[in-house]
């Protein structure tokens, strides 16, 4: 599961805002976007993913994503970064 990957995760950001700081900064590993989002926040994510091959991970809810971020509140990406 997708979940328990970024919940295992040592080092990790949550939101869309740093998850794209952390892809602009070359820090990230596994970015994961959640299907529910509204396509305005997660599409940079995923046209940047995709120029730099950064490994990308859909996964089906915001809520469950925030939850396996150990936030109280949905989020539209995460990201695993490099340690």
């Amino acid at each position: 599961m997708p979940y328990e990957r970024i919940k295992a995760a040592k080092k990790k950001a949550v939101g869309s805002k740093q998850t794209l700081k952390a892809i602009q900064k070359g820090t990230a590993k596994a970015v994961f976007v959640a299907r529910d989002a509204e396509d305005h926040v997660t599409r940079p994510i995923v046209d940047i993913c995709q120029a730099k091959g950064i490994e990308l991970i859909w996964v089906d809810s915001m809520r469950k994503l925030g939850a396996a971020c150990n936030i109280e509140v949905g989020s539209a990406a995460a990201v695993i970064l490099e340690e």
